[in-house]
């Protein structure tokens, strides 16, 4: 496909490198040089100089040939005018970042006005994703599939756990339920296993299930799932903003503590059952003096990536009990991160490109979309992806076991008719099925590229 990105900052290249990669012709835009070249250094694109609500601009890119213009500068009135002018001068599809939360309540009607194909509000997404895992605090990353029926959650297998030196063919009748082994990690080594793979105490695996079913499945292999009821957070920007919000909600408790008096006092306007406290969340003394330590679960959404490293890190000496989330946005950060106890990791950049991601792949299909669902797990090594069972899949109605799955995939579930059904080897792919697969490869867009031949 041919894709244009205007905007080079940290989600254009974060785009630009994974669409690049996925072998799209990649063109960057944008009005500062230096920020152009970063893009164009890193990646395998082309690039140009210029503002992206310019009419002669977009056509130097291309626009006219363009199947797809993103638009992810930091100024939303500049993305919604860039996609309009590449909507009636391109006439292809556009996504426009739209993160003010002044348009929240009415991007609907900004969307079928200016004719979006996609909008997208990063602080939002982040938010969402922030809340899946304090709901499952044992997880290490917690992933939504058939309309929120499904889970699909990251944990570390603890000591002592019935998990240990247990083969994955005897895990349903030891665990009790029907939880399914998509991925594990074994020091370093990643892999979709097999039924003859043995799981060891600080392993890490991705499992499939109900939603109903966590509680019972984390209590059973020795991870005990606390209920959260009070959750602190560092940072009262609009990603704190918008979880305070969805914690107040579901009546949980929740204390923001923000440097800026002035975002305080609006904070209090905006969240008046929030206790809003002016601090520095860095400082032990604030913290100590705030009950941190009665905390269930502490997000740091703080602007500085060394800050909320260094309050994780804190954090996690004080007391490992405490689920903590951890904002990072810096490329040169994810690396490190990976290896140090700072709990769970949330990047903006990261989930926004999933989701611009999946639009892509949908839109590679020439029968529609097929790519419901798309996330990265195992620290971005490993796709999960929900496909929609055509009426053009040469296989419905074969059994699974007559079924020749190309190798490091599997499928980890089926929906059918608002029902899951946890796939054997007798049970087939009909038409109108969710199916969610699990997969090393990244080049997966459709159900039928799960098959050989």
């Amino acid at each position: 496909m041919n894709i244009i990105i205007a905007g080079c900052g940290k989600v254009g290249l974060t785009l630009a490198e994974r669409l690049s990669a996925s072998n799209h012709e990649v063109s960057v835009m944008d009005i500062k040089y230096d920020a152009l070249t970063n893009v164009t250094n890193t990646a395998d694109v082309m690039g140009f100089q210029g503002d992206c609500t310019s009419i002669t601009t977009q056509k130097e890119a291309g626009i006219k040939k363009a199947d797809l213009l993103i638009a992810v500068t930091g100024d939303d009135e500049k993305n919604m005018l860039a996609c309009l002018i590449a909507r009636k001068t391109g006439r292809c599809h556009t996504i426009a970042r739209i993160r003010s939360p002044q348009y929240t309540d009415e991007i609907r009607y900004l969307r079928d006005e200016l004719g979006l194909s996609m909008s997208i509000n990063p602080e939002m997404v982040a938010a969402d994703e922030i809340m899946r895992l304090i709901q499952i605090p044992s997880a290490l990353e917690v992933d939504t599939f058939a309309k929120g029926k499904l889970r699909l959650i990251g944990i570390e297998i603890p000591e002592n756990s019935v998990l240990d030196n247990l083969a994955i063919k005897d895990f349903s009748n030891k665990v009790g339920t029907n939880a399914l082994v998509c991925v594990t990690e074994h020091e370093g080594t990643l892999q979709i296993p097999n039924g003859e793979v043995v799981l060891h105490s600080g392993d890490k695996i991705s499992v499939t299930l109900s939603m109903s079913e966590v509680r019972k499945f984390l209590n059973n292999i020795g991870i005990k799932a606390k209920k959260i009821k009070n959750v602190m957070i560092a940072g009262g920007g609009t990603i704190g903003y918008y979880v305070a919000k969805k914690l107040l909600d579901m009546r949980i408790n929740v204390k923001i503590i923000e440097r800026d008096l002035a975002r305080c006092e609006e904070l209090s306007e905006l969240l008046p059952k929030a206790m809003i406290i002016h601090g520095d969340a860095t400082e032990k003394r604030t913290l100590i003096q705030e009950s941190v330590e009665e905390m269930d679960a502490v997000c740091a959404l703080m602007h500085q990536d060394e800050a909320n490293i260094l309050l994780s890190l804190y954090l996690n000496k004080l007391d490992a009990s405490i689920k903590t989330i951890t904002k990072v946005q810096r490329n040169s950060y994810e690396d490190l991160v990976m290896e140090l106890p700072v709990g769970s990791i949330i990047s903006t950049k990261s989930v926004t490109a999933d989701y611009i991601a999946r639009y892509v792949r949908s839109m590679q299909n020439a029968t529609g979309s097929e790519v419901e669902s798309l996330y990265r797990i195992m620290d971005g090594r490993v796709e999960a992806l929900e496909l929609s069972v055509g009426k053009d899949f040469s296989y419905a109605g074969v059994e699974l076991k007559d079924l020749k799955i190309k190798d490091n995939i599997l499928i980890c579930s089926i929906t059918r008719k608002g029902s899951i059904i946890r796939p054997g080897g007798r049970d087939k792919l009909e038409v109108g099925d969710k199916v969610v697969v699990v997969t090393i490869n990244k080049d997966i867009n459709s159900i039928r590229d799960i098959v050989k031949g």
